[in-house]
């Protein structure tokens, strides 16, 4: 049962990722895909990062619960010594991606405009020639 919770858990995980990579994408500044207003974009980008949070928290309870199963199992008299599981290294992998992509996401949530900034143009200013004249 928990091994079907976990993997149930790491394919919502990955589902939400694949929405959160599309939606952050439509939501860089850099693309041409959607609006063009500014804080549209960021919005779609708030968007995008609370999807990879929700995505790491799936990820991060599904290698949580599995390891609470190992942990359980063995300090259980009942588990002959021989039949022992011990943490592997695809738990740690899997708390090292759950972390990285809640901190991804919570950096794609900063991005939101405060109130001030949200009326606020952005100006291209040109650049001062660095060309050199020599007489």
């Amino acid at each position: 049962v928990h091994i079907q919770t976990s993997r149930a858990l790491m394919v919502i995980s990955l589902l939400l990722g694949f929405f959160g990579i599309i939606v952050s994408v439509v939501g860089m500044k850099c693309t041409k895909v959607g609006e063009e207003d500014p804080v549209t974009k960021s919005r779609i980008a708030v968007a995008g990062g609370v999807l990879f949070i929700l995505s790491g928290l799936c990820t991060l309870a599904a290698v949580s619960l599995y390891a609470t199963q190992v942990t359980y199992e063995f300090f259980s008299a009942s588990t002959p010594i021989n039949a022992r599981y011990e943490f592997g290294s695809a738990l740690f992998v899997g708390w090292g991606a759950a972390s990285l992509t809640i901190l991804g996401g919570s950096l794609l949530c900063c991005s939101c405009p405060t109130k001030e900034r949200q009326g606020q143009q952005y100006y291209r200013q040109s650049q001062p020639s660095t060309a050199r004249e020599y007489v």
